[in-house]
Order: structure tokens, then sequence, then C-alpha cells
């Protein structure tokens, strides 16, 4: 199968990979590494082909951001998160750590509170 790394806001086309299973395709809020490029996933497009009276999956189209993974990021409750997610004012997103201190890092805001 067939996966095109398409930039998010012009849907310009930067890579193409090869897998061999459909479940190894990243999910919508996953960051990917290839060599020394990191990408944030935000959405996730498929693309099928009628063959013989059937649709197949041929292609995935993956909509990226170019960004590394931050160093405050950490798996929680089945997705990333930026930043303390105890905190009450953490927006629990791989996107956006909070709307007091949306730089971060948590560590230093006067704001954090936990939930």
């Amino acid at each position: 199968m067939r996966i095109e790394l398409r930039q998010i806001d012009s849907d310009r086309l930067i890579t193409t990979i090869a897998i061999e299973e459909p479940g190894d395709v990243p999910h919508p809020g996953r960051w990917l590494t290839l060599g020394e490029h990191s990408y944030l996933v935000l959405q996730r497009r498929h693309r099928y082909q009628l063959r013989q009276g059937r649709y197949e999956l041929v292609t995935v189209a993956l909509q990226v951001k170019p960004q590394r993974q931050p160093a405050d990021a950490l798996w929680w409750e089945g997705g990333w998160v930026i930043g303390d997610p105890q905190c009450r004012f953490n927006a629990r997103s791989p996107l956006l750590r909070c709307a007091v201190l949306p730089e971060g890092p948590c560590d230093r805001c006067s704001h954090r509170h936990p939930r």
C-alpha cells in the first residue's frame, strides 16, 4: 500500500512511502518521523480503486504539518498531549499546550493548577 504525505495548507505532495500492513498507517494526532524529518498527522484520507467489481484501498493520504515532537509531549489516555494533562488549563491536545501559556513550558507557569 502507498502512503502519501501532503502539506496540510497547500495539499502539496511531500513524499510517498510504501508499507506492508494497513494497520501501520499513523492516525491523526500522532507524530511520524522519517529520517531527520518529523511530521504531525492532522488528517487521514483513504483512496479506493474499483477492481473486478470491488473497491480496494490503494492509497492513504496523510495531511501533515512539519513539526518536531515537543520534549514535553506524553501519551495520555489514548492520545498525545503537550504539557501537563493534570493542569486545569491544559488543552489535552497534540496541537496546543494551554490557553494561558501556549508556548510553555508548564513548570514555569504561575497559573498551573490541578483539575
